[in-house]
């Protein structure tokens, strides 16, 4: 008799490894049964004791532990088993989860800085070695390292490097969040001396950031944590870690910075320099500070990791070198073998294209904006000085760079296309979702997308990973949708969340990156720049998506201050301002103003094409122009969702506030933007797209609205005229308003600007301008920027048809409703939800439509095909098919 099947994909608070984490009752899933339909109940038992009993419930996704409460360091193995329609389940296989330190209490380990040579300008620093040592009298049955520094370290133990995490701690607010890592390292400890050791470079925390290189932004100092816990048979313990005794001095990395690139002398490494016994003649004694513990937290995010390996499709000379091609855009570094005899000096350039003569250009990466004092150099080169011995090999591990193409200079041999290798990193998040139809562009194009992503998830989602490589707000507000489709991106986004909301203004005013770098958010000219309407508006927007993805509601609730905040500056902003230009039109405000938002700085339908700002001039007309019709339609529609989330977390008061309010604002725009012959104003794309997707048009003015979008559409030559915050919704949009036709139209054009166009012009990540690379192949700005990659939302829930419903996060209840058009014939849509893998797969087969799709056990699909019959299905497999209409 076969074995009754258990549950699986065991996962605590959305981690499938959840080590070091810092939250005290954790919330545990787990998939049904495979062949179950539903759970009636559950058991969760803890092998220190805890049993849950059994628990008549339905909810397996983020269910609370009950346990008694949990201490530093504790290690829970937990199991669960279900009841189903089929009876009793098994026990599931064993499943753990470990917390890290706590409190301030936990630590006894000191803050050292490494006394630094004579201080040289940001992007030019070298990284620091700190080592130190400690005896243990026997041998460790259990061991855990935490360590954390202001910039970013790598930790070795007795001469071995700890852990498969990149560029740790990572990116955060750091005055008031600092991540801590956790590591096993019993394996790695032996009785008698060992030794440890970091090497420590500048990272986010005093390197070079965001557009201006603001440097020193948290801190001009390097400093090192690290503690040691270590338990032993007979029941005792030992602790050791940084503090007196601890020795630095500069390392054989002459130049370590994100942006710059990394250099080093691998002539200068001390050998053995992480090894017990070393002698450290010639080192300094480190400073020990009181920069203490309080700001001390751990990630809910997976780690950065190096997650894949890119052998170069092609290798070719140049005149200053030679050019290898990776043939895919990616965020990482690469592996250089065979540096040549000792001595040869080899410098490693990165870029997203290369000129008419094949050579790397990183000339459109360089910052020369209106608002920067002086052009900056891209960066983004990486110098290597080698030491001669045989397989000697080198990877920067402390800078990152955006590239698909590599020039190598000075090396004295012709290399062959496998001495070099590039290595793709970014958080190391779950996939979830995958696409295929049968039109190979829409494929590409969906993995563009899926590339840009990768390109832009390094610890944060950022921009791009070249120029900028900063958190700005509304690119996830607009992505987000589809990269938690892609994506597990429930624990990632929540550890971003926690920085916006840490960084905050007393105001409610919402930086526009998250982190922010006080250079860019406290003073100067770009801090006047926050606050903007769909960047700031991510306070609300993308904490809604994550809990739509997953089911997280404890995220709602402890996002809702920082919600609330937001409204509230917003709210005092349209009341109490008004743009100059309008109070000129009418002095008396009329009594919508009250809810009409048109003060502050937006930046409103970003990218707009051909509204390109080519000077000083250009910028600061555009800073104080108008911008209410979109101000105005984010304050209505942030503040809906914020009646909708009020609901779901028993703020009852709230609800009807923000209904009300939603209301007022919605009215106000009405009054303001559409003219006394029905027609919305401005005439744009945007605010056709926007007004009908956030429901601003009344009822019986929706069709004559609809009718104008596809007039405009129709005088554009059928293109697109929409920016940054519109694109995202305008196929999905036509889709739902009777115009599917018009959306394929849209998403199959191929001349400038359309998706395909980048496409058909080699992109293999999505770019930040439409004529990304012009019809002579020269390349502006950047190339790896993901916003209007979230196009392939309309691939996952239109042609693919997996559709989230509203009241059922999760996708507890979900839709299937394929929209087939533009001559695709087949598609197939995969998702792994919180709750198990949704399959959607259909085919036209002469006239008849034929759909595949498997539902999760515990969950329910409404399914609708393109004869307008609907069902509802239970979990399992099911065969359907239609008449084509």
């Amino acid at each position: 008799m076969s074995e009754t099947p258990r549950p699986d994909h065991l996962r605590v608070e959305h981690l499938a490894t959840a080590f070091g984490i810092d939250t005290t009752r954790p919330r545990l899933s787990w998939w049904l049964p495979v062949g179950a339909g539903r759970q009636f109940g559950y058991r969760i038992r803890t092998d220190h004791g805890w049993d849950s009993g059994h628990v008549t419930s339905d909810e397996s996704v983020l269910v609370g532990y009950g346990g008694p409460p949990l201490g530093s360091g504790e290690r829970v193995g937990w199991q669960v088993k279900v009841w189903t329609e089929h009876g009793e389940s098994e026990w599931s296989q064993p499943h753990a989860f470990e917390l890290g330190l706590l409190g301030p209490e936990d630590w006894s380990a000191r803050w050292i800085t490494p006394v630094e040579p004579a201080r040289v300008p940001a992007g030019r620093r070298p990284a620091m070695l700190v080592r130190g040592e400690f005896e243990l009298g026997h041998a460790a049955v259990r061991a855990r390292l935490y360590a954390t520094a202001h910039g970013i370290y790598e930790a070795f133990l007795n001469g071995v490097r700890v852990g498969d995490a990149e560029l740790t701690p990572g990116f955060t607010e750091y005055r008031r969040r600092l991540q801590v890592q956790a590591y096993d390292i019993t394996a790695l400890l032996r009785p008698g001396y060992n030794a440890l050791g970091a090497i420590l470079s500048d990272g986010w925390f005093r390197g070079q950031v965001g557009l201006p290189r603001a440097h020193d932004q948290w801190g001009s100092d390097l400093g090192f944590l690290v503690q040691v816990n270590v338990e032993f048979a007979d029941g005792t313990t030992a602790v050791a870690g940084t503090g007196q005794g601890w020795r630095g001095v500069r390392s054989h990395i002459s130049a370590a910075d994100l942006i710059t690139g990394q250099s080093a002398d691998l002539r200068r490494q001390p050998e053995g320099w992480s090894d017990p016994g070393f002698d450290t003649a010639g080192w300094d004694p480190v400073t020990v500070t009181d920069d203490g513990y309080a700001n001390l937290v751990a990630s809910p995010a997976p780690p950065v990791r190096a997650v894949a390996e890119l052998t170069a499709v092609a290798v070719r000379p140049v005149p200053r070198g030679q050019v290898f091609d990776l043939g895919q855009n990616v965020n990482g570094w690469v592996r250089l073998r065979d540096l040549g005899p000792a001595g040869t000096a080899i410098t490693l350039t990165h870029g997203e294209a290369v000129e008419a003569g094949g050579d790397v250009t990183t000339q459109h990466l360089d910052v020369n904006l209106p608002f920067i004092p002086e052009p900056l150099p891209a960066g983004q080169v990486d110098q290597i000085i080698s030491v001669g011995r045989p397989a000697e090999a080198f990877e920067p591990r402390h800078t990152t760079h955006g590239f698909r193409y590599v020039r190598v200079e000075g090396h004295p041999q012709a290399l062959a296309a496998s001495d070099l290798t590039g290595v793709v990193v970014h958080t190391d998040l779950t996939r979830t979702g995958w696409f295929r139809c049968s039109d190979e562009r829409i494929n590409r194009l969906h993995e563009a997308a899926v590339w840009s992503f990768r390109g832009n998830a390094c610890d944060i989602p950022t921009d791009c990973p070249t120029r900028e490589r900063a958190g700005w707000t509304g690119d996830w507000q607009v992505f987000v949708p589809a990269a938690a489709f892609l994506y597990d991106v429930a624990g990632f986004t929540t550890k971003w969340l926690r920085d916006l909301a840490a960084e905050q203004w007393s105001s409610g005013v919402v930086a526009n990156l998250a982190p922010s770098p006080p250079a860019e958010s406290e003073g100067g000219f770009l801090a006047e720049m926050n606050g903007s309407a769909g960047w700031g508006d991510a306070a609300v927007i993308v904490p809604w998506e994550i809990y739509r993805a997953y089911g997280d509601q404890r995220l709602l609730a402890e996002q809702w201050p920082s919600m609330a905040a937001w409204l509230g500056y917003v709210e005092r902003a349209a009341a109490g301002a008004r743009h100059p230009e309008r109070a000129a039109r009418h002095p008396e405000p009329l009594p919508h103003e009250r809810y009409l938002w048109d003060s502050g700085f937006h930046f409103g339908e970003w990218l707009v094409p051909g509204a390109d700002l080519k000077g000083p001039e250009e910028f600061e007309a555009f800073r104080r122009s108008d911008k209410a019709d979109v101000a105005t339609a984010y304050f209505a529609h942030s503040a809906r969702l914020m009646s909708q989330i009020a609901a779901v977390i028993g703020r009852r008061g709230d609800e009807q506030r923000f209904r009300d309010l939603a209301g007022w604002v919605r009215a106000a725009w009405q009054a303001e933007f559409i003219g006394p012959d029905g027609r919305l104003q401005p005439d744009t794309q945007a605010n056709h797209v926007r007004a009908l997707a956030f429901g601003l048009v009344p009822a019986e003015l929706r069709a004559d609205a609809v009718a104008r979008l596809v007039a405009l559409i129709r005088a554009a030559g059928t293109h697109l005229a929409t920016g940054f915050l519109a694109t995202p919704q305008l196929l999905p949009v036509l889709a739902d308003t009777g115009q599917l036709a018009v959306a394929y139209e849209l998403l199959f054009t191929d001349t400038m600007p359309s998706w395909l166009y980048m496409i058909d012009r080699g992109a293999t990540t999505v770019w930040e301008r439409w004529n990304g690379v012009d019809a002579d192949g020269v390349p502006f700005e950047s190339l790896n920027h993901y916003s209007k990659g979230a196009v392939i939302m309309f691939l996952h829930r239109y042609v693919a048809g997996i559709r989230l419903l509203d009241g059922a996060p999760g996708y507890r209840r979900f839709r299937i409703e394929p929209r087939p058009g533009g001559g695709i014939t087949w598609a197939q849509a995969r998702h792994d939800s919180p709750y198990g893998r949704i399959d959607s797969a259909w085919r036209l087969d002469g006239g008849t439509f034929e759909l595949a799709l498997t539902v999760p056990p515990g969950t329910t699909a409404e399914v609708a095909l393109p004869d307008g019959s609907r069902r509802t299905v239970a979990p399992g497999q099911h065969a359907l098919r239609c008449a084509v209409p």
